[in-house]
């Protein structure tokens, strides 16, 4: 199912830069075609409704590029936070860059919504290709921007995304990660940075 996942995207892709660059009406006609098509295959895969298909994975307008998301990593007393999600499970603190603010004033904003705290960011751990750690894959690709914070104040609010929040240490993960968003080899990831210090070199994929 991934396979035909990614050709779905590849030629919705496609079809999109047709449309951004094509002045030909007929090639215009064809690459809006071709991106009906490809709306139709998802919705046929993946028994969702065409209509939200449609809205979800053929809404935009331009060059198609990946969504960007953040994840943050905040270290106190050699122990990470991580937030309880509302099914139960753990994540790092996170999100979709919104379209008026930077990636880490993005970072800084989810970290105060999910957990209540004040951060400042210290440096970027990496960008990962969501999809090569993450499941499900999603019908649009995303780079996840993880970066380092360090706590300045503030504690834990209930909020509608979290019911909780907790430091850990390395041994002291949780198995029931939501790991949609965030999967133990990326929380190791995070303690490799925060452990090498100044000597850390971002990691890109």
């Amino acid at each position: 199912m991934d396979k035909f996942l990614d050709w779905i995207v590849e030629l919705q892709s496609l079809a999109q830069a047709g449309l951004r660059y094509s002045k030909d009406v007929y090639d215009l006609e064809r690459f809006t075609r071709i991106r009906k098509l490809s709306a139709l295959m998802l919705s046929a895969l993946s028994d969702t409704p065409l209509q939200k298909v449609e809205d979800i994975f053929c809404s935009e307008v331009g060059y198609q590029t990946p969504k960007i998301d953040t994840r943050a990593a905040v270290f106190e007393n050699d122990k990470i936070l991580l937030v309880k999600e509302r099914d139960g499970r753990w994540a790092l603190p996170g999100g979709f860059v919104d379209v008026n603010t930077s990636v880490g004033e993005s970072a800084v904003k989810e970290v105060l919504e999910e957990a209540g705290l004040v951060v400042e960011i210290e440096k970027v751990i990496g960008l990962l290709d969501r999809e090569r750690h993450n499941k499900p894959v999603y019908c649009y690709k995303m780079c996840s921007v993880y970066v380092q914070c360090k706590k300045l104040s503030g504690s834990f609010k209930a909020n509608n995304e979290t019911i909780d929040s907790g430091w850990f240490s390395p041994d002291e993960i949780p198995e029931n990660l939501a790991t949609q968003k965030t999967t133990g080899e990326q929380i190791a990831l995070c303690f490799k940075a925060y452990e090498a210090g100044e000597n850390w070199k971002t990691f890109i994929e």
